[in-house]
Formats: C-alpha cells, structure tokens, sequence
C-alpha cells in the first residue's frame, strides 16, 4: 500500500483544516488536527470527534487551538499499515468515533440497477448478464433524469407495476423516502492501512467507493471524509432482509483519511461536484478502476441529512453518513459472466483530489484484526486522562 503523503493527502492539504484520529501508544486514541508542520493532539479542546463537530463552530475553535505535537504526517502515516505497524509508534484510526455510521442505499441510477438484478438473480452473480438487459429493456429512458418522489417518479412506478417489473430497490431510488440504513456500529469503522474484511462465506462481493458526510447533531453538514462501504452481493440477492449480514461485518466498514471540515476553501457547493475514483489491485494482477461523481447522485445530499436527522431521528452524537455509490463493478474476473468479486489480498484504494486517498488491503472478516476498543472502552480511557 502507498501511504506517502503524496498518495493520501488531498492536492490542496495546505489549505483544507483535516481532521483525524490517532492511537497514540500509552495513552489511546486522540482526537487530532493534520497541519503542515505535522498531527497534532487535540483532544483538549474536544475529547471526541463527536464533541468537535458539535462545537458551534469547529472551523472558529480549531483556528485558535493550537494542540500537542504528537509526530510528522508521513512517519504517522507510514506506521498506519496493519501488516507493519509498530505499535510502540502512533497510527491513524478512522476518523469517527461516537458517530451512528449510516448509510444511504439506492442513491445513483447505475448502482440502484444492480440492487435490482442482485434480487431478481437470488444472488446468482451467473445470470446477472442475461436479467441486466432484460430489465434496462423494461425501464427504458433515463432514470438519471427523474427527481425522486416527483409526479414522473409516481407515473413511471405505476408503469413498472403493470408490468411486473417494480422492485423494492426502485422505491427508494426513485420514491419520496430515501434508504438510510445502519451500515456498523460506533467506534467499529476501520482506517487509512487497515484490513477491509469480506465474510468467508461470500463469493460474490465488491468494494462500494463513496464520500461519508460528516454530519452533527443538528443534522449540519459539518465535513466529509472517504468511504468503503464493503458489500456482499451474493447475501443482499438471497433476501433484502439480509442487509445487516451483507453490509455490518468485521471491518466492513472502512473511512477516512480524514474529515475535511466545510470552510470558505471547501464549501457544500465544492462537496457537491467531488469525484471519487477506485482502483482495486490484485495479487492475481486483476486490476479493476472506476470513478464517480457526487454531481449525479439523485438526491442532494442536503436531502439526505435532512431525511437522516429530523423531528422522527435523533442522533446527539452526530452521524457518519454513506451517500452511496454509482459504481458497480461487472468486468469478469473468472469466468465470463460472473463479474467481479474480490481475493484475499486485493489493494483498494479510493481518492478524491479534495478529500484523499483512504487505502486498505482485504481479507476475510474472520481473520482481520478484531474490534476490541468500544465506546466503554474509550470512556474509560478519556475519563482515566480526565478529559470528561
């Protein structure tokens, strides 16, 4: 994995304020700022990214906060990968910590196509090929063009029924009520240089490359980082009410670098247009790319966190929120039809210019490094360095 700072930080890093955390040997995770003159502790001014973003203003607080010199980004960075990590040195964790990570299914036209067939296939990657075309021969026109819930969205689920071809996917891409469903647990998401993990018993799979909205408890969208939202296709096909095993598993969940916070150098407006590219590599020499951009979800993302955080839904810690992903890969890498499913061992590094690279290597969920470190466990860790 490249984890040079050429590689993971954003093109314009000097000017973006990046949020970050670190385990920091002796002392435990820490909330810190990633400036040019190296990572510095902040955990004085808030003790946990929650508490940050929940600052009235966090550009404002961390302009005068300067924090505790905790090491150079690129040692930091370096030290980051899970398969030589010195643990006598600090590392960077995800970014979050007592955020719900959630997740927004169905967002993009492509990847809601592919919900579609994964349930008309029952999970058999197979005959994924055969029922792609028969559905786009359904729908006909372009979904990409449709504002969900609106009077066309209504007219064209009412033609879809007729015929036989509606689905539960196609109401929520296309219907009034966005899916917005738990994708891990607080404090469960994994790093920059961490393992991804697949469970062992899928074999039909994929990475899901997306920006995470960093939103705080007034529902405000504070910052954005990367995401992957690692995917069992084979497990969601069988059932949708398998989302929970297709989606929340060790390490599934991966974020980062950083949270980049929305200032007058990185506005909603910038977020907006922010392509997102994805490279997978393989032992096997299988290499898979892609790209998306957050100008054609269907939904704007203001949307989202305003149908995430409402009079209905509470979130006083704030929320990590998914915003899906338009790229659905289907380049066969065994035999032909069966499309794409990860190895053991596969680099996948997702990058965006204004956000960075959040890079990390998979294996199977059974074998990554398991989650120890909850929110009891950071409690206490902060209430023992009397930071509560």
């Amino acid at each position: 994995m490249d984890l040079s700072i050429r590689a993971i930080l954003p093109i314009d890093a000097a000017a973006a304020i990046l949020l970050g955390r670190v385990w920091r040997p002796d002392i435990g995770p820490s909330v810190v700022a990633v400036r040019p003159g190296g990572v510095f502790d902040i955990t004085g001014l808030a003790p946990t990214m929650a508490d940050l973003l929940n600052l009235p203003d966090p550009v404002a607080a961390l302009r005068r906060f300067d924090g505790e010199p905790v090491g150079e980004v690129a040692a930091i960075l370096a030290n980051s990968a899970h398969d030589t990590c010195d643990p006598k040195q600090p590392w960077f964790l995800a970014p979050c910590d007592l955020q719900a990570v959630k997740a927004a299914g169905v967002t993009f036209v492509t990847s809601m196509l592919e919900r579609v067939i994964e349930e008309q296939v029952r999970g058999d990657a197979s005959q994924a090929d055969s029922v792609r075309a028969s559905i786009l021969a359904s729908i006909g026109g372009d979904l990409a063009t449709l504002k969900p819930g609106s009077p066309e969205a209504a007219r064209l689920k009412q033609v879809l029924i007729e015929r036989g071809a509606w689905s539960q996917y196609l109401e929520v891409g296309i219907g009034p009520d966005a899916e917005i469903f738990t994708k891990a647990q607080p404090m469960s998401s994994v790093g920059i240089g961490a393992e991804i993990g697949i469970h062992p018993a899928s074999s039909w799979n994929n990475p899901e490359p997306e920006v995470v909205l960093a939103i705080n408890a007034e529902g405000r969208i504070v910052g954005a980082t990367l995401g992957n939202d690692v995917n069992l296709r084979d497990v969601e096909g069988r059932s949708a009410l398998l989302l929970g095993k297709a989606k929340d598993n060790a390490a599934s969940s991966a974020i980062g670098p950083f949270i980049r916070l929305i200032d007058d150098k990185f506005t909603l407006d910038d977020l907006r247009q922010v392509e997102v590219l994805m490279r997978v590599e393989g032992l096997d020499q299988f290499v898979l790319e892609g790209k998306s951009s957050l100008g054609r979800i269907s939904r704007d993302i203001t949307d989202l966190a305003g149908q995430l955080v409402c009079a209905t839904h509470q979130y006083p810690d704030g929320a990590m929120l998914y915003t899906g992903t338009m790229f659905a890969p289907t380049k066969d890498r065994g035999a032909p039809g069966r499309g794409f499913t990860h190895q053991v061992g596969d680099i996948v590094t997702i990058a965006s210019p204004r956000l960075g690279a959040l890079t990390n290597r998979v294996n199977t969920c059974d074998k990554v490094e398991p989650w120890i470190i909850g929110t009891a466990a950071l409690m206490k860790n902060l209430a023992a360095r009397k930071l509560l």
